[in-house]
């Protein structure tokens, strides 16, 4: 396990790796989620063999710290997640990332250019005040001592169903509901319109079972490699790992 300070207090944002050649694999997990937890089984496909791969837990998440004076904003995580490839000497990275970790991984990519060579996004959070769900816009949806102190975070948990609250019970409840109101928040430009001018690879990936993606034409039309996995939902490194990988390896 490696770590290094990400404010100014000395908190430490965690990861853990696999050494190998070539540019580096980063995998960035998603809101309340782990990133070994999520992709240490797409990792270890023999395709990757031989790459070095960081697993990298976000700032109030997992094994990093979660100090209760940090915004945990998409910006806030983008900076930390510098921190660590900073730290451990990565540049030109290709960075994997799921859901709200996509959104970070596109904030990163437009804030640190010198760090990020490709970005392959599944289900990445693209727009701002997204519709009503138990995940981000559920969490924003309490006030925050009401999610942390009078009841909110045990309800989430009993609403999210038990595989994704295995990872979310571990997270800080502070700093999960500040990151969902970060992420509810978005960014300006959004983080769809960051992407679409984005000079890197770029490949998104969409689960057949989540529906149409808005705005597909767009993303299309400015580069960005648009991939459905059709019997794939949110969690698509889970319901179809061989083409989670296949994405990995090279983009489809």
């Amino acid at each position: 396990m490696r770590q290094v300070e990400f404010d100014e207090r000395g908190s430490r944002i965690r990861w853990t790796e696999s050494q190998g050649k070539g540019p580096a694999l980063v995998y960035v997990h998603g809101l309340g989620s782990m990133s070994a937890v999520y992709h240490a089984h797409v990792a270890g496909h023999p395709a990757l063999a031989g790459r070095r791969q960081l697993f990298v837990d976000l700032p109030g998440h997992g094994i990093s710290d979660r100090p209760a004076d940090f915004g945990y904003t998409l910006a806030d995580h983008a900076d930390a997640l510098a921190a660590v490839l900073d730290a451990a000497g990565v540049s030109g990275a290709e960075l994997v990332g799921h859901s709200m970790g996509g959104a970070v991984a596109i904030v990163l990519a437009d804030r640190r250019p010198d760090l990020v060579a490709r970005l392959l996004l599944s289900e990445a959070n693209l727009d701002p005040d997204p519709a009503p769900t138990a995940g981000s816009s559920g969490i924003a949806s309490y006030p925050e001592e009401e999610f942390v102190r009078g009841g909110g975070f045990a309800a989430v948990l009993a609403r999210v169903g038990p595989l994704w609250a295995a990872t979310m019970r571990l997270a800080d409840p502070l700093g999960l509901h500040r990151t969902a109101v970060g992420l509810v928040r978005g960014t300006r430009p959004t983080m769809r319109e960051l992407l679409m001018k984005l000079p890197v690879d770029r490949t998104y990936l969409v689960g057949g079972l989540s529906g149409e993606l808005r705005g597909r034409a767009e993303l299309t039309g400015c580069g960005v490699r648009v991939v459905t996995i059709p019997d794939a939902g949110h969690n698509i490194m889970f319901d179809d790992p061989a083409a989670f990988v296949r994405a990995v390896v090279r983009p489809g």
